[in-house]
């Protein structure tokens, strides 16, 4: 809230009781959101969910106004959407340093000063400050990449992200060894840079909340391409990705308007007759670029970094007019 108006008089000849000098309120503190590139999570809204702004001081005789109540400010990270409990977005702070202003401060209430008149040369009243802005909000968490990696668990997701950038993130044979999504930064030849993200694994029913469920799929609303990683060793590699992009459609269906790549990882463990039956493995998108790779052996990496930066940077050009 603003600070409440004052109501005082000073000596002034002429003036029964002397001249009204009561000072205005100073004005409430606003509540402010900003991205902080240094920030990786929204874990420390876990423990402090509520955040108040200060109310202006009131005003003071001498016609002196209240002090301003100073703002607080709430560093989020990169990439968090703010949003009302209807789901609709308030502000998408996908830059460093992207402000919001989320509740502004109340004004400050009038003192005595102000409301002296030729005919009411000695005003006993004054205002209350105004209250300030108060509501909840929800903030989510959307990673900035341009690669999504998609798959079951144990698809490879987190042996290829180690292979092509600097990222070390958790591996193991059992699944759901990601519990959180990694970004890694590959850099390709002479020709610039990517950033990738390994989502946690999904499986079916995963746009329903099963599993890691939804919490990691809006991860890849934000990427310009998504890499499906599909495991060679399972005898249902078509029928995998169907299941893949279904629940993808189910979720946001205009996920599967971006441009993709089918990956089928884990070559190193056939022969290479199997590996041609590998294949002739028919996705029915003969416009979707099918790379078979190993990302132990190193196995056609180059190719699918090169691949994913080709469409990476196409899509770069045409944001940039």
């Amino acid at each position: 809230d603003g600070g409440a108006g004052h109501i005082s008089f000073r000596r002034e000849k002429g003036v029964p009781k002397g001249g009204p000098d009561g000072g205005n309120g100073g004005k409430g503190g606003d509540i402010i959101l900003i991205a902080d590139p240094q920030l990786a999570s929204l874990l420390d809204f876990k423990y402090k969910r509520s955040y108040i702004a200060l109310n202006g001081s009131p005003g003071e005789k001498y016609r002196k106004t209240g002090k301003d109540a100073q703002d607080v400010i709430i560093k989020v990270p990169v990439g968090t959407v703010v949003k009302d409990l209807k789901d609709n977005v308030l502000a998408d702070l996908d830059d460093k340093n992207k402000t919001i202003r989320l509740a502004r401060g109340g004004d400050g209430g009038r003192g005595n000063s102000e409301f002296a008149t030729p005919t009411n040369q000695v005003p006993r009243v004054a205002e209350p400050g105004w209250p300030g802005r108060e509501f909840d909000i929800k903030l989510e968490l959307k990673l900035l990449a341009d690669v999504g990696l998609v798959g079951f668990p144990n698809a490879g997701k987190s042996t290829l992200i180690s292979k092509i950038s600097a990222a070390k993130p958790k591996i193991a044979d059992y699944p759901f060894t990601t519990l959180v999504p990694n970004l890694g930064i590959v850099k390709v030849a002479d020709q610039g840079t990517f950033v990738v993200a390994d989502i946690p694994g999904l499986i079916e029913g995963a746009s329903q909340g099963k599993g890691l469920g939804i919490q990691f799929l809006k991860h890849i609303e934000r990427t310009k391409v998504l890499v499906f990683l599909l495991d060679s060793i399972s005898t249902t590699i078509a029928e995998d990705y169907k299941t893949l992009k279904n629940e993808l459609l189910k979720f946001n269906k205009e996920l599967l308007n971006k441009d993709r790549l089918i990956c089928i990882t884990k070559i190193d463990a056939w022969d290479s007759d199997y590996i041609k039956e590998l294949n002739k493995i028919k996705f029915r998108e003969p416009k979707t670029k099918v790379i078979l790779i190993s990302s132990v052996a190193g196995t056609n990496i180059e190719e699918l970094k090169l691949a994913i930066w080709d469409i990476v940077s196409k899509n770069r050009e045409i944001e940039n007019g």
